[in-house]
């Protein structure tokens, strides 16, 4: 039996059809006829969609035709939202450009490629394994080739999990599933709604919160991190956001040498991530 996003265990629902167009598991019957696809984590059509959410496969985010004010697509918009999914308002010629069928009916979903987990699900793995929690935070990591590195880094260096923002980040999309060797696999991943109460949440924990920041006033080699610690990365323009700097507990620099003075999200993440194995090995 899977998970739902919140950590619980989902019971199967059971399909039932009556001749009066109603299902008793609370969706609408739709017209089998409806053009659907399945395409590396791409979900057409909206009985495609459907039969997703009510079969319990965990979906990353929806995109709604714009305008459109279909019963059945306001549906699939809040089954979605219950199921703890993005849902997006798209133009339609985005959708068409999405679309692999060409017949999308105005809804197109990309499935996650695995299931998120939840914070304290994180801190359990370091529990198990007997060890102080090593964490990544991406603070708006947008590029799936990023994340996917990231994650890779997470599991190869032997850290606990990775936490993401429900919005404006990446998810776990078969792009980045790649992008990370299928380390996403093997890598608990725990998708937030605010990054912030996640930080609070791991602080409580006894957990400390370390940002990547160019203007840190803590250099890479002076920082300790041999006790619990969770790496805050930044989005690959901006940076860690504000709010999230500001709960942090420490702000970390990179030494940089060259006339670059930025690395790599993925990068970066991976030289904290190692610096913080290699204190730990001492």
């Amino acid at each position: 039996m899977k998970k739902n996003n919140d950590g619980k265990r989902r019971k199967p629902i059971e399909r039932h059809i009556d001749p009066y167009g109603k299902r008793r598991d609370g969706f609408p019957q739709v017209d089998d006829r409806d053009d659907e696809s399945h395409h590396d984590g791409v979900i057409e059509g909206r009985n495609a969609i459907l039969e997703a959410l009510r079969a319990g496969v965990t979906i990353d985010k929806v995109f709604l035709a714009k305008g459109e004010t279909d019963s059945t697509l306001k549906h699939i918009a809040s089954a979605a939202r219950e199921a703890g999914a993005v849902v997006v308002d798209a133009d339609r010629r985005k959708l068409d450009a999405m679309s692999i069928t060409h017949a999308h009916q105005g809804v197109i979903a990309m499935a996650a490629c695995a299931d998120y987990v939840t914070v304290d699900d994180i801190l359990e793995v370091a529990k198990q394994r007997g060890e102080k929690p090593l964490i990544i935070i991406c603070d708006e990591i947008s590029d799936p080739h990023n994340l996917g590195a990231i994650i890779r880094t997470c599991e190869a260096s032997g850290g606990h999990g990775v936490i993401i923002p429900k919005r404006r980040s990446a998810g776990l999309t078969t792009t980045v599933a790649k992008a990370s060797s299928g380390a996403v696999y093997h890598t608990a991943v725990a998708r937030v709604t605010n990054l912030t109460t996640a930080i609070t949440e791991l602080k409580k924990a006894g957990v400390w919160v370390f940002a990547a920041d160019s203007k840190g006033k803590t250099p890479l080699w002076g920082a300790d991190f041999t006790g619990p610690a969770a790496l805050v990365i930044g989005s690959e323009g901006a940076g860690v956001s504000r709010l999230v700097g500001e709960n942090c507990d420490f702000h970390v620099s990179i030494p940089m040498a060259g006339k670059i003075s930025s690395l790599n999200a993925s990068v970066s993440a991976a030289i904290l991530m190692y610096e913080a194995v290699r204190q730990r090995k001492e």
